[in-house]
């Protein structure tokens, strides 16, 4: 397979058997040899900088720091080191952006067959993508994405009105307006034969579940052909957050993976919606940059997966009502702003 001596690799992902089946697939090989294993990205970048391997093979969702960020230092330290991508991550969006910094990325579904190839081609002075993302992109996007010296790609702001994906705020009086108003979002979803995510606290999830009961909606057969999800809220944001702020890896990371477990389990295509308060819930706790960042990053995110939202948030939170700067922002990031009580609406 390889003509060149001595390549020497350095493994990194958080979960040791992909650690284990990655090191003896490459140490199987003539001429490769995996002179070290990194569980983080801290870990990562500190061990390029110390061993200088030829090639690293890179998780994306990592501990600590995220694959994206440790790559980026890694190619400050160890600038002759040659980085190969390796997540689940299906984001053709994490895909695009792994393969501005690295070169190359592949799916772990699919490194049966891509890895060998793809470790041959990045030694080689190539790039390699897995063929999903071919399949899922057209040839122009490719090029774009492969061509290193290309501009990088600007997202626009997501419109405010007239788009197809719908990123709606809806403010309520209190907590019972509040799930009332979810329950009735997702009983009107699943009515429609499509996906409802609920991301919510313990007692909203808890309250949400016992109204659609109560309003006779199979909740536990819908959970069962994923097709009803209900998402913790606090579990969410400390998956999502890095330094008291939403990261973008890592919320790519999270929605497509929500986004994946909904559409996988379908025969036929399917609309999804998603009622979620984690940016209120950032807001209630002072976090009110976070919380706008959220928004923002939500727009971009969702955009790519065509899934609508609705933001619930609790007038408490806004002191000053709409008058609020940070009222304001929030308004802004999405497509439609009702609120219950003032009768708010544009």
């Amino acid at each position: 397979m390889l003509t060149r001596s001595f390549i020497k690799v350095l493994v990194v992902d958080d979960f040791e058997p992909w650690r284990r089946f990655a090191s003896s697939t490459l140490q199987a090989q003539p001429g490769l040899e995996v002179i070290g294993e990194a569980s983080d990205g801290f870990e990562a970048v500190q061990k390029a900088q110390e061993l200088q391997p030829d090639l690293i093979l890179l998780d994306i969702g990592l501990p600590r720091l995220n694959g994206i960020e440790a790559a980026r230092q890694i190619r400050e330290k160890a600038p002759s080191t040659k980085i190969l991508f390796c997540s689940e991550n299906h984001s053709w969006d994490i895909a695009e952006e792994g393969i501005r910094i690295a070169a190359g990325y592949v799916l772990k579904s699919e490194a049966g067959r891509d890895l060998l190839p793809a470790v041959e081609a990045v030694l080689q002075g190539k790039q390699f993508l897995s063929s999903i993302f071919a399949r899922k992109n057209s040839d122009a996007d490719k090029e774009h994405v492969l061509d290193r010296h290309s501009a990088k790609r600007r997202v626009a702001p997501l419109p405010p009105r007239n788009v197809a994906m719908r990123h709606e705020a809806m403010f309520y009086p209190d907590d019972a307006a509040l799930v009332s108003a979810f329950g009735r979002v997702i009983k009107a979803v699943l009515s429609a034969g499509n996906t409802s995510i609920v991301v919510a606290t313990g007692s909203h999830r808890a309250e949400i579940i016992s109204s659609l009961k109560a309003d006779h909606v199979d909740v536990d057969g819908a959970r069962e052909q994923k097709r009803f999800i209900a998402q913790d809220a606090d579990a969410t944001l400390a998956a999502i957050m890095v330094n008291d702020m939403p990261d973008k890896i890592r919320c790519a990371e999270l929605l497509a993976n929500l986004i994946a477990t909904a559409k996988g389990a379908q025969k036929e295509p399917i609309r999804i919606a998603i009622c979620g308060e984690c940016a209120p819930i950032l807001l209630a706790r002072g976090n009110a940059e976070g919380a706008i960042r959220l928004e923002h990053l939500w727009n971009e995110l969702t955009m790519k997966h065509g899934a609508d939202t609705l933001c619930g948030y609790v007038w408490s939170t806004f002191p000053q009502r709409e008058n609020s700067t940070e009222f304001q922002k929030i308004c802004a990031e999405h497509s439609a702003v009702q609120g219950q009580e003032l009768g708010y609406s544009t």
